[in-house]
């Protein structure tokens, strides 16, 4: 309705100017006076008066052939046909061989798209594109069809490789996503809605974005329109050269609203390696959680800018635990690549091979270290902490606090920390709960009220309280005033 009412408010604004243009018959009438010539605006340049926007045809026209649709098969359980009858009723049995045998399998459908990177047959689409297919095809835009088989897939960055039995096929050509530029010219192909290689265009509208659940891949952003369907097929640039592979739509309704993710080719084509010699990805870890340094914790732990990632948790007995780092320090460079957000370090961790030994620039305290981390190997689930269950005042944070009792410390295999039992002041304004669990002040473990008064005696007007809430840990800053 409202996309409707905004149609008939830009018609109602442009008639009168199409009535005023045409003569009763609807043709087009002569100007009744002419038109005045502005002198006072400069003429346009012959650059301006040439300039146009991009033709997509040629790079359709020597590309499409390699853009595939992929269309797979998953069996999915249905839940059994409900009976109008009980079974004690004489019409149940008759109802029964009348409906025939209830299936508890049912085969379902899905599209997807992909392109061909080899001559002979691979082809690179979405792992969520084929994810539990039991049967994935392959159409090509000659109307040729393949039975596909699955090489590999690697959910965590959302790339699959594919193989078809066959030779001589038309390939794209890969670019450098490393190269590209916000606000260029991109075009993706692919078949949103099973439209079969249908071709949209845009802009890049930003770099190395980070999604939830995405935290091995900086996205690619664009305004082209990406739909269902879309998913697997290639973004390209003016050069005709895949520069990502469409991924991700940001949505309210499941369409398009302007919003859309790419994986950067350079991602996908080091995925695609791996997977074709092993059949899997590797991915480094170092075991430890890590949040954004806002304005606020910069100041709290003494840092001149906001930068880097706050370690807020350390896995016991991991790498990074091995290593010597501990909540509170601030990663600011790893491997040499600086870290600028905490966004930025699973990207660099887990692009390195486990087992290789790489450079951790860290802040603690008031100064700068360097510490030595053998980066391990990704696991496939990340082990979850317990839950916590729901009186001393801490003075300047308004809190009234307790110790953990030996039960708790057990289960949140903590080595000290205090309960919250009541929330006000500058704490509660930060967003400190009851049930919350400091567990350090800055960089400094709390074990007892005593410790946390004598480390807020000595803090300035700013802190940074480790708090575990549920399964979570978080730095939040505190201003004190």
């Amino acid at each position: 309705m409202k996309s409707n009412a905004i149609t008939k408010a830009i018609i109602v604004t442009l008639m009168p100017l199409f009535i005023a243009a045409c003569d009763s018959n609807g043709m087009a009438a002569a100007a009744p006076f002419p038109a005045k010539t502005d002198h006072s605006l400069p003429a346009q340049s012959a650059q301006t008066q040439t300039l146009a926007l991009p033709n997509f045809s040629e790079i359709v026209a020597q590309e499409g052939p390699a853009v595939v649709n992929i269309t797979v098969t998953k069996s999915a359980t249905i839940a059994e046909r409900s009976m109008p009858f009980d079974e004690n009723d004489p019409f149940f049995q008759f109802f029964k061989r009348f409906q025939g045998p209830i299936p508890q399998q049912m085969p379902m459908h899905g599209l997807g798209s992909g392109f061909i990177i080899s001559p002979d047959g691979y082809i690179l689409t979405n792992a969520h594109v084929v994810s539990g297919a039991t049967e994935v095809s392959v159409k090509l835009t000659d109307r040729r069809e393949f039975k596909a088989k699955v090489i590999g897939t690697d959910p965590r960055t959302d790339i699959a490789l594919l193989k078809i039995d066959a030779q001589n096929l038309p390939t794209v050509r890969i670019g450098d996503s490393s190269k590209v530029k916000v606000g260029q010219w991109v075009m993706a192909m692919g078949s949103p809605f099973g439209f079969d290689n249908s071709v949209t265009a845009g802009i890049v509208s930003a770099k190395s974005r980070t999604l939830p659940d995405s935290n091995y891949v900086p996205f690619i952003q664009t305004d082209a329109p990406i739909n269902p369907g879309n998913s697997g097929g290639p973004l390209f640039n003016l050069d005709g050269q895949v520069i990502g592979i469409n991924s991700q739509i940001y949505s309210q309704t499941g369409g398009y609203m302007g919003l859309s993710f790419a994986i950067p080719i350079d991602v996908a084509m080091n995925v695609e390696n791996e997977l074709q010699h092993f059949g899997k990805v590797t991915h480094g870890r170092l075991g430890v959680t890590v949040q954004n340094v806002s304005q606020n914790l910069a100041q709290a732990f003494g840092l001149k800018k906001p930068e880097g990632a706050l370690v807020s948790s350390v896995e016991n007995g991991g790498p990074a635990a091995r290593a010597g780092i501990k909540p509170g320090d601030i990663i600011i460079a790893f491997n040499g690549k600086s870290v600028d957000q905490s966004a930025t370090l699973p990207l660099i961790v887990g692009d390195m091979k486990p087992g290789q030994i790489a450079s951790v620039r860290i802040w603690r305290g008031d100064g700068e270290h360097t510490l030595n981390v053998t980066v391990g190997a990704l696991p496939n689930e990340q082990v979850a902490s317990a839950n916590l269950p729901a009186n001393n005042n801490s003075g300047r944070l308004g809190l009234v606090v307790r110790p953990l009792t030996p039960d708790e410390r057990d289960q949140l295999q903590a080595q000290g920390g205090l309960v919250v039992e009541q929330a006000g002041g500058a704490a509660a304004k930060a967003g400190v709960e009851p049930g919350d669990v400091i567990l350090a002040i800055n960089d400094h473990p709390l074990k007892s009220v005593h410790e946390l008064r004598r480390v807020l005696d000595k803090s300035g007007k700013h802190v940074a309280l480790l708090l575990q809430r549920n399964d979570e840990r978080i730095y939040v800053p505190v201003d004190l005033g």
